[in-house]
């Protein structure tokens, strides 16, 4: 009998003699290995599912796979994520996530994390993604200069380097250089303070490429724009490739020449958007991914829901419930990420949302009478829409527990909303198509607010 046959054996066993609620936290992620020289190798997403196998199965489990496999069988579990880096998160993740932090990156370097392979595209970034490819894969050749602008969290930055990181590799002969607009500024005083403009205009115009970050830096310094004026306009007259990122767009750089506003219009302007559900849930599974994290799907759309305009406050919202947990001992819930996220996620994102205007989005979308959400009626037809706004009410809002959900629902108790939100979400993981139509849902009830 091979290893996935054993497992199976086993994973039927456990499931007939555990709450679904407990099957999906503990026993899904599981997976395993291999079976060699009597000796079961599992693989669990951190040490703490070690323990509570060890606590509540491992005896359970050995004699399955004994009896299975006709000799004693030893369980071993393999952690498949150190925790130890993203426990230090708990320490270095503050109680409010400050949405002005830019991402650390060494200045005059382009940062090898932000490539284009690691950057989501949605429908809010698609334009200036493209842009900015097409400008790796020719630069200085069309859409010169390339000016890309957002609100802080957004990606630019990501694209900036993604660009620089493309021509380093693909053309490495080129002279690529990535500066903030602060930086450019602190290196033009530096060179009249010692009397040496040669250096600065060595260091910034004799190049192929140059990424400049926050150009909104410029305003109101007058002689720094005269010098980027010139620098730009020798760059551009010699087909050199400019791309330069902003948080406003050119003509909302109150405070700098009209004359370097034009040339900053002469090429393309792409603006990024806040990402929308689909992008958002994306990013965050993504970043699960990268970081080895296992979160289950619930805790991604509440996620995914509540941070709207700043990926990296999104991000930054995931590790911090993921530390958290992991830190504690206990499963990640929704449930847990409200209560970890109450400092971080602002009360007036889900405090419009109404357990009421769920059911009638949901009611609609079906084609029910809204008096079948709280009817006894058990018709496959009103039952499961009724279990999707059961899961949408708990997952959509903060400030309702089971119970009173349940009781929203025609007086339901806590194991049938449970029952409820946990068939949804089995669903969701095997349905991608179903999936689609929960976000569109959840789009028309934020629509309500």
């Amino acid at each position: 009998m091979n290893t996935s046959d054993l497992w199976e054996r086993v994973v039927d066993n456990i499931k007939s003699s555990i709450t679904p609620e407990a099957y999906s936290l503990w026993i899904s992620p599981l997976k395993p290995l291999n079976f060699e020289n009597n000796i079961f190798t599992l693989e669990v997403p951190n040490i703490y599912f070690s323990q509570w196998i060890v606590n509540n199965h491992q005896k359970n489990i050995e004699t399955i796979l004994s009896n299975s496999h006709g000799q004693p069988v030893t369980l071993e579990m393999k952690p498949q994520q150190d925790i130890s880096s993203i426990i230090k998160i708990v320490g270095d993740t503050p109680e409010h996530i400050d949405n002005n932090n830019a991402p650390i990156i060494q200045k005059d370097q382009i940062n090898p994390k932000y490539i284009f392979s690691g950057f989501i595209v949605g429908a809010s970034n698609r334009f200036a993604h493209g842009c900015a490819e097409v400008v790796a894969k020719n630069p200085g050749k069309q859409f010169n200069p390339l000016f890309m602008y957002s609100g802080v969290g957004l990606g630019k930055t990501h694209l900036l380097h993604a660009i620089g990181n493309y021509i380093k590799q693909t053309t490495p002969n080129l002279k690529t250089l990535y500066a903030t607009c602060e930086k450019f500024v602190t290196d033009y005083i530096e060179s009249i303070r010692f009397d040496n403009t040669a250096s600065i205009k060595r260091k910034y115009r004799d190049l192929d490429c140059l990424l400049i970050d926050d150009i909104q830096f410029l305003v109101g310094k007058e002689a720094s724009q005269e010098e980027f004026f010139h620098m730009f306009n020798t760059l551009s007259t010699s087909e050199k490739q400019i791309v330069i990122v902003s948080d406003r767009p050119p003509k909302e750089l109150e405070g700098i020449e009209e004359r370097l506003i034009s040339r900053l219009e002469w090429g393309i302007i792409a603006d990024i958007q806040p990402p929308d559900l689909e992008t958002r849930i994306a990013i965050l599974h993504k970043k699960a991914e990268e970081e080895r994290l296992y979160v289950p799907d619930d805790v991604i759309l509440y996620i995914a829901t509540q941070v709207k305009s700043n990926i990296r406050q999104l991000e930054g919202s995931l590790l911090k419930v993921t530390a958290f947990s992991l830190f504690t001992g206990t499963p990640l819930t929704v449930d847990s990420a409200q209560r970890i996220l109450r400092d971080v996620i602002k009360p007036d994102g889900s405090a419009h949302i109404t357990i009421e205007n769920i059911q009638k989005v949901v009611a609609d979308d079906f084609n029910i009478d809204m008096r079948d959400m709280k009817s006894k009626r058990r018709t496959d037809a009103i039952a499961f829409p009724r279990q999707i706004a059961m899961y949408l009410s708990r997952t959509l809002t903060d400030e309702f527990s089971t119970n009173a959900i349940g009781n929203a629902f025609g007086g339901r108790d806590h194991s049938t909303v449970m029952h409820a939100c946990n068939k949804i979400k089995e669903k969701m993981n095997s349905d991608p198509y179903f999936n689609s139509k929960i976000n569109q849902i959840i789009k028309k009830i934020r629509s309500m607010e």
